[in-house]
């Protein structure tokens, strides 16, 4: 039945998971100015290559490759804390493929293709019988040996995993145009007019950036393609076309091998590539009943714990009083008689007495300074905000100061409040 979890088999055991961890992200804006998407925080604790990664954990596989390329330190810093407990002598692996000018020395990665080229010898020396080529940039549960063993039982060259998208939201997305099985017979990158679902022609196909091969397939096609002139050295752009033009193609609905607690209705999937989105996808895990469930003990999302203190919360006096209603507040926090509602407080973050926080997504490490209020706000990294400052209620003041969204949210860093200090 589509969602539900099957046991493992040896398809998960004879695969490589490769990961594509390169990409900057940078309608992220500041977010991504000193790390990859990938390594953004997300929901308290994790950050958003954790999600394909535990995956791919939790799906049965247990040779995993990374590839890094833009602002790479602070992701690979993450993955070797967090993600080095995969063992050789279990035949267990774990690599993090940097791009490292390996085909000549004015070449990084080109493209995702180009970025499983240049690492084809790691590939091959490692011997999966199948290789399931993952974006490392979205937040989602899905169970791959399903979408293996629909791969297998096709006979397919590549599976495309594919989301069920309403029709004319389609046209930012690589569109997969299906017969009655989900064979894909055409491929079709950004269309105006999206091809909709043979059984639901309002809806349409939309790749999801994950495919299964074949591991000898996959190294034919990869060397086809580095010898082609012109090649823009892409999956979406050319493996994959070509694939439906000259092989065959088959399509994976999500829904199929979507993972849901019991909590969970929605196949829940979501790029958070924009700050609105990320804002939103952070926030919405503060509702009673939240369309992802963090807390599925079956198939937990693994990544790199601090070890921190507990959540502290002091002073219960009135317009002086300690608390947090409907928010997430990690280990390491102290709210010292500040009021917090909807709101997500990462790790180590402090909030001084008399501060209001409503709709606030504070990433590590931050200090929110007495009587501030923050509404409807990012906050990078270690920023500490003065005493007093206001965000989020005076359009005019925020847009001066930090980068607001056309939606409303701002986001603030260090450097944005440096320069508003700088002026008083």
């Amino acid at each position: 039945m589509p969602g539900m979890r099957e046991q493992s088999s040896p398809l998960a055991r004879d695969a490589m998971a490769y990961v594509l961890a390169g990409g900057r992200g940078s309608r992220l804006m500041e977010l991504t100015d000193r790390r990859a998407k990938p390594a953004v925080f997300f929901g308290g604790k994790t950050r958003i290559i954790d999600f394909a990664l535990s995956n791919a954990i939790n799906s049965g596989i247990r040779r995993i490759s990374v590839a890094t390329q833009y602002q790479a330190h602070s992701l690979i810093r993450h993955l070797t804390r967090g993600w080095n407990f995969l063992r050789t002598e279990r035949n267990e692996s774990f690599d993090i493929l940097p791009a490292s000018q390996r085909v000549a020395e004015d070449l990084w990665y080109r493209g995702t293709a180009d970025a499983v080229y240049q690492n084809m010898d790691i590939i091959e020396d490692q011997g999966p019988k199948y290789v399931v080529v993952l974006a490392g940039d979205h937040i989602y549960k899905m169970d791959y040996e399903i979408m293996l063993r629909q791969h297998v039982d096709t006979g397919a060259d590549v599976t495309v995993g594919c989301l069920e998208v309403p029709r004319m939201e389609a046209t930012g997305f690589g569109v997969m145009h299906v017969d009655g099985r989900d064979k894909i017979v055409d491929f079709v990158e950004k269309p105006k007019d999206p091809p909709g679902i043979p059984d639901n022609p309002d809806m349409a196909l939309a790749s999801m950036g994950i495919y299964v091969f074949e591991t000898k397939f996959l190294m034919e096609q990869l060397r086809k393609d580095a010898a082609k002139e012109g090649s823009s050295r892409d999956f979406g752009k050319d493996i994959i076309p070509d694939i439906v033009k000259n092989g065959t193609a088959w399509a994976h609905r999500f829904t199929r091998s979507c993972v849901r607690s019991a909590k969970e209705e929605v196949a829940y999937w979501r790029d958070v590539g924009t700050i609105d989105a990320y804002w939103k996808a952070n926030i919405d895990l503060t509702d009673v009943v939240p369309q992802l469930d963090l807390y599925d003990g079956e198939w937990p999302i693994w990544t790199y714990a601090e070890i921190t203190p507990p959540a502290k919360f002091v002073h219960d006096l009135d317009g002086r009083r300690g608390q947090a209603v409907s928010s997430l507040v990690s280990g390491g926090c102290i709210v010292s008689g500040a009021s917090i509602s909807r709101s997500l407080l990462f790790t180590g973050t402090k909030v001084h007495s008399y501060s209001e926080l409503n709709g606030a997504v504070i990433l590590p490490y931050c200090e929110v300074g007495r009587g501030a209020r923050l509404h409807k706000v990012v906050v990078d990294r270690g920023v500490k905000i003065p005493d007093g400052l206001v965000i989020g209620e005076d359009e005019a003041f925020d847009d001066k100061w930090f980068r607001r969204t056309e939606e409303g949210v701002v986001l603030v860093t260090q450097s944005m409040v440096e320069a508003y200090k700088a002026a008083q």
